[in-house]
């Protein structure tokens, strides 16, 4: 059983991982509802689905400019440092909802512009996080630590939504902004309690060069590359998240109340991090394959037919929540998996003076390609309606990381026991 359950050497190796990681887990729960919370406000003001998908695309740009300097943040200072005053940034987005709420302002765009803040933050707190890891934990526990990262952050996917839900339901959404506010605190904590986490080689203070430095790294480095050019097939062409108040509101709405919308919202939202919460769970097996560019691209082909799945579902049995809720769970189910794999890859394939910079160009892959996918399907649903968005979404999302991995079959040969850029 040891082999197949999960794998928390990690968390028992280091004390400075473990609080970390519990940092982590904790926060989140209040992140994500805020995230709902957010979606639902945006629903409620404007009843479109392409303006809920403008909430992604608002945080974009702020969250490639903080991803690509971000990096080269981390490469030059502390990275305790830099996580530290990134993570009070972040805390100050969250009060900054609070205040929204209690003052009675209704506005959009003012929503907008927190989620542009917090994305900023957000890509530089993400690298400095990612990069502290291999000076906590030794090489052969990441693959360990990245599944239970994952998992950290699919718990507060489930949980945070699923309360979210049942909040704004019971007192709106000013109750889910204070939670956030609340439990943001944890995430302080655990990074105060860091030791000091400098560079093994540090730069100098960052400018346009090093970031131009970090660019042209990538483009030696076909394998980290690759590893994103899936991601994003995945990310930008079936990311469903964008249509669940649509489909919270009309296909699975219980009652004409908000109220029953805003619990559906909930679950649907909370569906892709039970799947990923129940692959942890068995995610034993993770350390074990070495096939690391195969089991990336099973992995999307699966979450692409997975979001299809649901969305066929949506058109054929738009009664049966629980059936989209499964199509979605073992989306989520597929993500765990791949971004273990994509995470461990560049964390052993990329030299710890360039580490920082391509965490900071991961954090713009795996957080701005959903933003990107939010507007893009967004946009789909006004033309098709959100069940067929997903249809079409999930196809695109398949297609694609065929197609990229036939131009570029070495990727297929990756082995983790000889990490190569």
């Amino acid at each position: 059983m040891r082999n197949v359950l999960t794998d928390l050497r990690p968390l028992r190796a280091s004390a400075a991982y473990r609080r970390l990681w519990i940092g982590q887990a904790v926060s989140g729960f209040g992140q994500q509802m805020s995230v709902v919370a957010i979606a639902w406000e945006v629903w409620l003001l404007t009843e479109s689905s392409f303006s809920v998908g403008l909430v992604g695309l608002a945080g974009l740009l702020p969250l490639v400019i903080g991803g690509l300097y971000g990096g080269a943040l981390v490469d030059a200072f502390d990275r305790r440092t830099v996580a530290l005053a990134s993570a009070m940034g972040l805390w100050i987005s969250s009060i900054a909802l609070v205040a929204h709420s209690v003052a009675g302002l209704e506005s959009v765009g003012f929503l907008y512009g927190v989620v542009a803040v917090q994305a900023l933050f957000f890509a530089v707190n993400n690298p400095a996080r990612a990069a502290m890891l291999p000076q906590l934990l030794p090489a052969h526990l990441l693959p360990a630590a990245n599944a239970l990262g994952m998992a950290a952050t699919n718990l507060s996917f489930t949980v945070g939504p699923l309360l979210g839900g049942v909040l704004i339901a019971w007192r709106g959404v000013e109750a889910a902004y204070v939670v956030d506010a609340l439990l943001y605190v944890a995430a302080l904590y655990s990074v105060l309690r860091l030791p000091a986490l400098p560079p093994a080689t540090p730069m100098p203070v960052p400018g346009l060069r090093s970031v131009v430095e970090g660019l042209r790294f990538l483009r030696t480095a076909p394998n980290i590359a690759m590893s994103f050019v899936v991601d994003l097939c995945a990310m930008v062409f079936a990311q469903p998240r964008a249509l669940f108040p649509a489909l919270a509101a009309t296909v699975y709405a219980t009652s004409q109340s908000g109220d029953a919308g805003a619990s559906s919202l909930g679950l649907l939202q909370a569906s892709p991090a039970i799947g990923s919460l129940a692959a942890f769970v068995v995610s034993g097996w993770v350390s074990r394959v070495h096939r690391h560019g195969i089991a990336i691209v099973v992995a999307i082909v699966v979450y692409g037919a997975s979001v299809a799945a649901a969305g066929f579902s949506a058109i054929g049995l738009p009664g049966l929540l629980w059936l989209a809720v499964t199509c979605l769970a073992l989306s989520g189910a597929a993500d765990m998996i791949s971004a273990a794999y994509r995470s461990t890859i560049l964390q052993t394939a990329a030299p710890d003076q360039m580490r920082g910079r391509m965490q900071g160009l991961f954090i713009v892959v795996v957080a701005g390609g959903p933003r990107l996918g939010d507007f893009m399907i967004g946009s789909l649903a006004e033309l098709t309606g959100a069940p067929w968005a997903m249809v079409v979404g999930g196809g695109l999302c398949i297609a694609g990381v065929l197609l990229s991995v036939t131009l570029r079959r070495r990727f297929l040969a990756y082995d983790g026991r000889h990490p190569t850029p």
